[in-house]
């Protein structure tokens, strides 16, 4: 054989073995709450961080008063300097909720389901989204003993507070992250917001992240989070991350230091997130966090150097050796572009995500990664990035 075929069947080899890896993390270890109803004896907190966040939340918020089978629910929601009238919106929407359930009729003001806050600005040291959970966190009603985090641009089914403290405590977890239902609706969407799912299902052992202590084996999603409030205490909670960027993985890992376990599972039945309206947004809400997902420069450069190999080259081989006459070379190449489709199409359809035709468009995804990733590195050593008027990085 010559050396570019075996180049190519080694690339083969590799993708085989991520793709085979992407299918039994979806199949066997990603764990799947029950979307049937389910009743929680234990009181439970909600807490909704919010920002400028008028022209979503309504439907969060309905969504988290609708909850069922939580008879100890409390929500606490938290208005972090919004300029765009969030906390009167916020308001109506509690106070329309009082009416219903009143039959119209007036309703005791000291109703202990929601409590609204309004956010202090977050002192040296901290950033914005770490000191607005720590708040909450802080003014959660003291007998709950779960804490549920969740974003203005998440709208939960009735039953998913539920389901998610009962896997919670199934999975005899300290932290659970159940990833929602990812929206799409523009192009930049449909090449992006895939990838979430793509990369922790394909690259992260699932089985062993749950087992291992090691901090660096963890993953998680501040959209849709829930903890026990011991042990998020025991982790030093939002204040053991106050200056990070990406505070959701990052308590994962404080929880895993100070001796608790936390787990993944597919909340796509139980949540839907739509975390971008425009292209701007994704790109700008990529961008503030990347770096801090791959640390040092030099581990950027070889992760997307390794994707870019891996994902890119294959149809750009196929192209090239066709071109020049070398059929073998494209037909391995071209089974190795099938391989990362498929890969994309196992994650997507065990989430909840669009397939088709949008896994055939997988090369393109990782180059937009790629950019992205040096975009991010670039603007961080400018001094540029920042996220909701608050510098960041």
């Amino acid at each position: 054989m010559t050396v570019p075929v075996v180049a190519v069947l080694v690339l083969l080899v590799v993708l085989a073995a991520l793709t085979g890896h992407t299918l039994v993390n979806a199949t066997r270890w990603l764990r799947r709450p029950a979307d049937r109803p389910v009743v929680v004896g234990e009181p439970v907190a909600v807490l909704l961080p919010l920002r400028d966040e008028a022209d979503r939340v309504t439907p969060c918020l309905r969504a988290l008063l609708a909850q069922r089978g939580v008879p100890g629910l409390r929500i606490v929601v938290l208005d972090d300097g919004s300029t765009d009238g969030t906390a009167e919106v916020v308001r109506a929407v509690v106070e329309d909720d009082r009416r219903r359930r009143a039959g119209d009729h007036p309703v005791d003001g000291d109703d202990r389901r929601v409590t609204v806050l309004t956010g202090v600005a977050p002192p040296p040291g901290w950033l914005g989204k770490p000191h607005a959970c720590h708040q909450l966190a802080q003014h959660a009603d003291p007998a709950a003993s779960a804490l549920v985090f969740v974003d203005a641009d998440v709208v939960l089914a009735p039953d998913a507070v539920a389901a998610a403290v009962t896997e919670l405590r199934a999975a005899r977890a300290t932290l659970l992250s159940p990833y929602p239902r990812i929206l799409v609706a523009t192009a930049g969407d449909r090449l992006v917001q895939p990838l979430l799912q793509w990369l922790w299902l394909t690259f992260l052992p699932l089985r062993a992240m749950e087992r291992s202590p090691r901090p660096s084996l963890a993953a998680a999603g501040g959209q849709f989070l829930v903890v026990d409030r011991a042990g998020y205490t025991a982790a030093g909670g939002h204040a053991a991350v106050r200056d990070r960027v990406l505070e959701d993985i990052e308590l994962a890992r404080a929880v895993k230091r100070s001796g608790g376990r936390i787990a993944l599972a597919d909340g796509s039945r139980l949540a839907d997130c739509r975390m971008y309206d425009t292209w701007p947004q994704l790109r700008d809400g990529y961008t503030k966090s990347l770096w801090a997902s791959f640390g040092h420069p030099g581990a950027a450069a070889v992760v997307v150097a390794m994707l870019g190999l891996l994902y890119v080259a294959p149809p750009l081989l196929v192209a090239t050796t066709l071109l020049v006459g070398a059929p073998t070379v494209a037909a391995l190449a071209g089974a190795g572009y099938l391989l990362g489709v498929a890969g994309r199409v196992v994650s997507a359809r065990a989430t909840g995500g669009r397939w088709w035709p949008d896994a055939l468009a997988h090369p393109v995804s990782v180059v937009v990664l790629g950019w992205l990733t040096v975009r991010s590195y670039h603007l961080r050593k400018r001094r540029r990035l920042s996220w909701r008027g608050r510098p960041v990085g």
